[in-house]
C-alpha cells in the first residue's frame, strides 16, 4: 500500500517460517527496501543491532520491532509487518517465540515511530495482524496504526 498522499507507506507479508531470527528480521526489513524507504544497509544494520545488543527488539510476547539507527540507510518513514506461521526464537527470556516481526524506517523521526508502534501494540495491533485474513487487511491495519487508515 503506497498510494501517493496516503501517508506513511506500509507493506505486509505472510510466511510459513524463517530459518532463524536473522532471516525473520531480514525478511521484515526487506519489505522496507521493497517500499523504497530503506536500503540493504538498513536491513543489515537491523540484524547487527540485535547481534550487538541482544533481543531488546522483542517487545511483547511474540512480537519484535526491528529497527536500527535512522541514518543507516533510510530515506523516509515506512512500516512493515511479517507474520510467521512458524515462530522464530530470538533468545528473549520471556517473550519468545516471535510470530510477528514489525520493521520501520524513520527517515529522522525515530522516536516518534517507536512511540506510534508502542501505542499501536498496546492497542492490540499484533493480535489483529495475527487474525488478518490476507496481506491487504494486514496493510490496512498497519496504515491505521500510523494514523492513515
Amino acid at each position: 500500500m503506497t498510494e501517493e498522499g496516503a501517508g506513511i507507506p506500509v507493506r505486509a507479508a505472510f510466511l510459513d517460517g524463517a530459518d532463524d531470527w536473522r532471516d525473520g528480521v531480514r525478511a521484515a526489513a526487506g519489505l522496507l527496501v521493497e517500499l523504497g524507504t530503506a536500503d540493504q544497509r538498513y536491513v543489515d544494520a537491523c540484524v547487527s543491532s540485535v547481534e550487538e545488543h541482544g533481543p531488546y527488539i522483542v517487545l511483547t510476547p511474540g512480537v519484535a520491532l526491528a529497527h536500527a539507527q535512522a541514518e543507516t540507510g533510510t530515506t523516509t518513514e515506512g512500516l512493515a509487518a511479517l507474520r510467521l506461521t512458524r515462530p522464530v526464537t530470538f533468545g528473549h527470556p520471556t517473550n519468545d517465540p516471535v510470530d510477528v516481526v514489525l520493521a520501520f524506517s524513520s527517515g529522522g523521526s525515530h522516536m516518534e515511530m517507536i512511540k506510534a508502534m508502542g501505542k499501536a501494540l498496546t492497542g492490540g495491533l499484533a493480535d489483529r495482524l495475527r487474525g488478518a485474513d490476507d496481506v491487504d487487511e494486514a496493510e490496512q491495519l498497519l496504515a491505521e496504526a500510523v494514523g492513515h487508515g
